[in-house]
Parts: structure tokens; sequence; C-alpha cells
């Protein structure tokens, strides 16, 4: 239920924005020299997405996107953060820029900026260019380079406008669901062996640092996913497993950015290449950092007979030295996950409390819930409630953050769950494309004006 009190204020300066990314938006996948993706070649395997979808379409957005700009205009956020697509600019991943590419994000900017809407571009969503993917992809070092390279291009470009810069979205979950367990692009299947796309995307993004502050970049950041890890219960077994989880989808990610260091020797050993040098790279200092959440984990040791197993609608395989369970006693949205705000300062208070000085100001990258409502979505306005009432809490309890960005926008391509799940705050017909925003949206525009000091 959504509190009858108002929300309370948060600082001066707060960024309130609203996420998607090009993938799951633009559609035009053949269009202006557009190349194709890993995630073209994905969604074109037998089962790969669940309905069968595929981007070619999408929500339309590199044709509406003036229309989508204008929602975003009406709703009133300070920021958008948008993907800009790697195979649009550069679609061999390397060599020749595509000029039509760059000039569609040139246009965009310049719309927002008009908007009074600040840009805030992720320069890498999922989508490697094909001929990379097939040249082995995150797994080698050269797209790490080939990234770099890219960067330039679009910073030349976009930098005298963008006062916020993104590198990387989650890289674990490319490096875990794409290369470690099949279940999104590039549908790899190589388990523990897939820690080499962990560590190239890292190198790849402290290049990226470097490539945007030689343009003049003052803000960069980058988008990692984070929640709570909890083990099942006090034995031994659980909480050895549940770190195990914790250092594979927590540490080992922010670990080597905000201290220099993986969490555990033997794993950095294992992984390829002059680690300890490319570790100065990948730790370049942030001007902030990016927390995507959704919800906690619970973790338990596998039993004997483990096998293969789902969560959250994700097909684990059999042999993992961990088993994630659901968590009693919470609400699910309409994707099955547990809806926890009170893991969202809890997340907080751990990453302040684990690297203390080193942690720069927090950036709410992503915070949204899937819910199959058409247009009078009270569940997603309630969701969003008690997560900011949550966030205030952690903001009084000291942790530093600037801004909240709402996943997502628009109702969009949800990758391997293809059309199934609408995470937007504003509606979209598959079949015409047209545009309805929602109850949640006119409800954040409400928040917005307010704060604005402005009648709804």
């Amino acid at each position: 239920m959504t509190s009858d009190q108002p929300l309370p204020s948060f600082p001066d300066g707060f960024l309130w924005g609203v996420s998607t990314s090009a993938f799951q938006i633009e559609g035009a996948v053949d269009e202006d020299g557009r190349g194709p993706s890993s995630w073209d070649a994905f969604v074109r395997r037998l089962g790969a997405v669940k309905d069968g979808g595929d981007a070619t379409v999408a929500t339309g957005h590199y044709h509406r996107w003036r229309e989508d700009v204008e929602l975003l205009r009406e709703l009133g956020v300070d920021a958008y953060r948008f993907s800009v697509s790697w195979p649009r600019v550069q679609p061999l991943g390397t060599g020749p820029v595509n000029a039509a590419g760059l000039d569609f994000y040139d246009r965009l900017v310049d719309a927002l900026c008009a908007a009074g809407i600040r840009p805030v571009p992720t320069l890498f969503h999922w989508d490697t260019p094909l001929p990379l993917e097939e040249r082995g992809g995150w797994l080698e070092r050269d797209t790490a380079r080939r990234f770099a390279d890219y960067t330039e291009h679009v910073a030349a470009r976009l930098g005298d406008r963008v006062p916020h810069w993104i590198t990387l979205n989650e890289p674990a979950e490319l490096t875990l669901l794409g290369y470690g367990i099949g279940e999104h692009a590039p549908g790899g299947k190589l388990l523990f062996d897939a820690l080499p796309a962990a560590h190239h995307q890292l190198l790849g993004h402290g290049l990226a640092v470097r490539a945007l502050r030689a343009h003049g970049a003052r803000s960069v950041g980058i988008a990692n996913s984070h929640g709570p890890v909890r083990p099942l219960s006090d034995g031994e077994a659980d909480a050895a497993a549940a770190e195990l989880y914790d250092v594979l989808t927590n540490r080992l990610f922010a670990d080597p950015l905000l201290t220099g260091r993986y969490p555990d020797e033997n794993l950095a050993a294992a992984l390829p290449g002059p680690v300890a040098d490319d570790l100065k790279v990948i730790s370049e200092p942030l001007d902030w950092y990016g927390v995507n959440y959704y919800q906690p984990t619970l973790v338990a040791a596998p039993g004997p007979d483990a096998g293969e197993s789902e969560f959250a609608g994700v097909g684990l395989p059999a042999r993992l030295p961990f088993s994630l369970r659901e968590i009693p006693g919470k609400e699910r949205t309409g994707f099955g996950w547990a809806v926890v705000p009170e893991g969202l300062p809890e997340i907080l208070h751990t990453l302040r409390a684990r690297y203390g000085d080193r942690l720069p100001p927090v950036m709410i990258t992503e915070n949204g819930c899937s819910y199959p409502d058409p247009v009078h979505d009270v569940r997603r306005i309630a969701f969003h409630d008690a997560h900011l009432r949550a966030l205030h809490s952690a903001c009084a309890a000291g942790a530093d953050v600037r801004g909240y960005f709402i996943w997502s926008l628009l109702d969009n391509f949800e990758w391997a769950e293809g059309y199934s799940q609408r995470f937007g705050l504003v509606h979209v017909d598959y079949a015409t494309l047209e545009r309805t925003p929602k109850d949640s949206f006119h409800w954040l525009r409400g928040v917005l004006r307010d704060r604005a000091g402005r009648q709804p």
C-alpha cells in the first residue's frame, strides 16, 4: 500500500531520472548502417526468448524519439539515462564510424538539452557488435581496447553536452548470465571459465574512463548491480555458499574498481593478462558509483543431489556451488522477484562499511518492477513509494546518494523474457507502438512537481 504521507524531501540537487537501453527500445536494427549485435544473433536461437520475440521493432524509439523526449519533458525528470548502441555507431566494433548512428544520438542529446533534461548515456548495455563477439567477445582482451576506441568516438561527438557518463551496465549479468550459464547473449555455458569476461569488461571500463577524461568529462560512473546476500541459515555450509555468491555477484565487480584489488588472490591469479597492471587502469577514480538494485538473494549450500533448477525465471545448471532460494513472506512482482525495500538501505550500508572513503557518492541508476497491469498500476506506485522512503532513511543514516533513476520509462523488450514483462511508467502497445502514460507516470510527475513547489 502507498503511504498517505507525502514523500520526505531529498536534498537540493538530488537527481531524479528514468532509464532505458538501446537494444530494448530502439528497433530499426537493419536501418541507417547499424550492424548486428550479439543479441541480434542470440534472439534467433530457437527457445532463447520466452515468446519467440526479437527487438527488430522493440518500442520503435529510433523513429519515435521526439515523442519520447516529450514524455520525459511532461514527466518532469531532471535526467534521462539511455544507452548508446555500439553496433549502431561502429558496426564492426572497430574501424569506420557510422555517421548516421552518431547523428541519431547527437539529435537525441540536443533535444534533451533543449527540454532541460540532462543526458546520461551508458556506453555499453550488453549489445556487443557481432563481429567482435564472433572473435570471442569479452573473453578476449582486445575487446577492451576496441571499447576504448569506440568511447573516443562517442565522447568526441557528444562530450560538449553530456554532463554525466556511464561506462558499463551490469558487467556481472553479462558475465554470469551471458557467458556463464547461457541465459543471455552470447549464450555461453562456461560456468567459472567465464571469469575472463568480467576482467576484460572492467579493463574496458578503466580504459573508457581515461578516454572520457581526455575529452574533458568531469562526471563519470559505472552502473553495477548490487543486492544483499543472505545465507539461508546460520550453518557453516550455507554461510560459505552465501559468501561465494556475494564474491561473484558483488565484490568481484566492486573491489577492483574501488580498492584496486580482487577479493581473492586465487581468483586474481586465475585471470588472464598482467592483472596487477590492469588493476591500476580498472581502479581509475570515479566521480560517482551507480547501484542497480532490485532484490536481495537468499543463498543455501547445494544439496547432495542438486541438479538443474530455476530461480526468478533463470535456468540454473547443475554443479553450482550454491543454491538460490525464494525469500519467504514477501510480495512478488510480475517477474516473481521479491519486493524488499529495506534491502536498498541494507546494500548501501554494506557498500559504505566495506569500502569506506573509497566509495564515491552513489547514484541509484536502476530500481524498478514488472507488473502486467496495463495502465492502472497501483502496485508500481506502491513499489517506488516504499523504495524511495527506504532510500531516504539510508540518506538520513549517512549514505551519500545523489540520484534515483527508475527502470524504466517505457515497457520494452525484456531480454530473454521478450515482451512478457512490463517495467515501464509508460505502456506501449506493441502492435501499434502507441504510448499511454500509466498511473505511476502521473504519480511521479506529481512527486516531482511538488518537489519543485508547483501544483499538480
